[in-house]
């Protein structure tokens, strides 16, 4: 076993001479087998190791000796030991995560904390050929992302170090084989044998079965993950090109241009998505599946207009028209506002624009567009009013003398629904709409008339 270890990790580079080394160490098999090879490495290759163990705190004084256990073995072979304890069960309530997914955080947050505490290139930890083997399975079966295909990374980025696995080139089997030819007795969590846990089904029920048509399953699986891998960073090159094509920013959201979007190869579709998810997210949530990936694309191919789709952690997919919106926060004015515009002054409004008021002594020279106004005080009501749509708006529209709702404004324009709720209208004093900002002007806008004093309007985004 110590051969295949060797070569897996020369052939993935997984160490370099002299590094410092944070190893996971549970005190179960896996981990204590891995800590004691490395330890046996030690000298050859100049390594300086620290060991990491979490009690998670949940299973009382038998998690407290598991504790007791490793700092006795590593003082026992002269291995600088971090030890902590962490109330995982508060953690859990406070975030509302199931129990695997909150110790996983915690733990990996002590394993960051270490690497920055003692400089460590490396974080190496047991997961070996039987755990690749469970995890691309259950990952098929549940439904998971291109990349979640590819199982278990055997090195990634963590914290300005690496993430390494070396036992992924050999099975349980001679883990076990290994720690009782060293004289290894690792601790044992009883957990590991029930079957509520979807993995130990996985691992007591299927494996089994089809390592009785192949006893080096793991090897194949281990073949196929790397493979899937490789292929995976080259698509995922292409499709963060193209995915910087189709895709605008606006604000704090994101907008995939649909045509462009629909135009690309399905491979790159889906990686596209993937990608996007993966910036909005920060890292895509364990409960994110292709399924979630099938149904943006349903929502970008369907014939109708507009949609909604609702995906975890509260990101929404509203489809309007040829573009897809991605946020976490609708810019919406479910309630509305109605505020008095004042001259002269810079109107900062809900939707992320502003309108500018000012006076001016002679009627525009250049002709202004529909994100512009100019008011004729003789001819209005002061003071003007900004406000959000009501049922039943309308408007004179100026030079047509004919009015219009200002939801087939809206429409015409293809504002998508979710802004037309927050969408200004400027009114006067006695309710009468005179411009609705960016898209109509009203039959009230002003004449030029000599020396008249005038009050120009300007909306434009607020960063601008």
């Amino acid at each position: 076993m110590v051969d295949k270890v060797r070569a897996f990790i020369d052939r993935h580079e997984l160490l370099t001479e002299g590094a410092t080394v944070v190893v996971g160490v549970s005190g179960g098999p896996d981990s204590l087998a891995l800590l004691h090879l490395l330890s046996s490495l030690r000298d050859e290759w100049k390594l300086r190791l620290v060991a990491a163990h979490v009690d998670h705190m949940l299973r009382g004084r038998e998690s407290e000796e598991e504790m007791e256990f490793v700092k006795h073995f590593c003082a026992e072979h002269r291995i600088l030991c971090e030890a902590v304890q962490i109330d995982v069960p508060a953690f859990q309530r406070r975030t509302g995560l199931g129990v695997q997914e909150a110790a996983r955080n915690c733990r990996y947050h002590f394993f960051a904390e270490l690497v920055k505490k003692h400089q460590a290139q490396y974080i190496a930890l047991g997961h070996h050929g039987d755990d690749q083997v469970e995890t691309i399975l259950m990952r098929l079966v549940r439904g998971s992302t291109s990349k979640g295909y590819a199982g278990i990374p055997v090195k990634r980025p963590f914290h300005g170090s690496y993430l390494i696995r070396p036992f992924l080139a050999v099975s349980r089997a001679e883990i076990e084989d290994y720690c009782e030819k060293e004289g290894l007795t690792p601790r044992r969590d009883p957990s590991n044998e029930k079957d509520e846990y979807t993995r130990n089904r996985f691992r007591h029920h299927i494996v089994p079965l089809l390592k009785q048509e192949n006893p080096r399953l793991h090897e194949r699986f281990q073949q196929y993950s790397e493979i899937m891998a490789e292929d995976e960073q080259f698509l995922e090159e292409l499709a963060t090109d193209a995915l910087n094509k189709v895709m605008e920013k606006q604000n704090s959201d994101t907008v995939l241009r649909i045509a462009p979007f629909l135009a690309l190869p399905r491979p790159l579709q889906r990686r596209a998505l993937q990608l996007l998810l993966l910036r909005l997210y920060g890292g895509v949530p364990p409960v994110l599946t292709s399924v979630h990936i099938g149904h943006i694309l349903m929502l970008c191919e369907r014939g109708r207009p507009s949609g909604m789709l609702d995906l975890p952690k509260g990101l929404k997919v509203i489809r309007s028209y040829d573009r897809c919106l991605f946020t976490f926060g609708l810019q919406c004015c479910a309630q509305g506002y109605w505020l008095q515009l004042p001259v002269p002054a810079l109107l900062p409004l809900p939707n992320g624009y502003v309108i500018m008021s000012e006076f001016g002594e002679h009627y525009p020279r250049k002709q202004l567009g529909n994100d512009s106004f100019v008011v004729d005080p003789a001819t209005v009501s002061l003071p003007l009013h900004v406000r959000t749509r009501r049922t039943g708006d309308r408007m004179v529209l100026k030079g047509t003398g004919g009015t219009k709702k200002i939801k087939e404004i809206f429409i015409e324009a293809k504002i998508p629904r979710t802004e037309r709720d927050c969408w200004p209208i400027v009114e006067d004093a006695d309710g009468r709409i005179l411009w609705v900002p960016g898209l109509k002007k009203s039959a009230f806008e002003a004449k030029e008339r000599g020396q008249a004093r005038y009050i120009l309007l300007h909306y434009q985004a607020m960063n601008s």
